[in-house]
């Protein structure tokens, strides 16, 4: 019985584990927004939303980024303007468009999931769920061209 137990929670944390793809478009997201001064993103930062939520890229105004080094936040309880999901291979979509509504709930006024087999995003705001293919997305004055970051080179 123990056995069993440790085998399913050691196949769900692997099928949750991020792909290659996965890693590779998150750092290509980041890169294109960090040329902005205007806004921080941040990478796997837990929200203080229920038992906690970590999306990909959490998008906040510059001016709300203030670490204080001597004490960290396990959950951060301010909301991003942005959060940022991009689907893993072992992923299914529709946990994390659930996931995006649970955020947009939690006053993150918009959500992106980037579904990299069909060069797709997502946007998930109050107003419902809007999908996109391969082109600039604008959210909260946040704009990527994801032209450029679906191009293989």
């Amino acid at each position: 019985m123990l056995t069993e137990e440790v085998t399913e929670q050691t196949s769900e944390k692997v099928e949750e584990m991020p792909s290659f793809n996965h890693s590779y478009l998150c750092v290509q997201i980041l890169k294109k927004l960090l040329q902005s001064e205007t806004v921080m993103p941040m990478p796997e930062l837990t929200l203080n939303i229920g038992n906690g939520i970590t999306p990909d890229i959490s998008v906040f105004p510059q001016d709300m980024v203030k670490p204080n080094f001597l004490r960290d936040i396990p959950k951060y309880p301010k909301m991003p303007l942005l959060a940022i999901e991009v689907v893993s291979a072992s992923q299914n979509i529709q946990d994390l468009l659930e996931k995006a509504q649970l955020l947009v709930a939690n006053g993150i006024k918009a959500v992106w999931t980037i579904e990299p087999f069909g060069n797709t995003v997502f946007v998930t705001t109050k107003d419902g769920e809007t999908r996109y293919h391969d082109q600039e997305i604008e959210s909260e004055g946040i704009k990527v061209d994801f032209r450029q970051i679906f191009a293989v080179n």
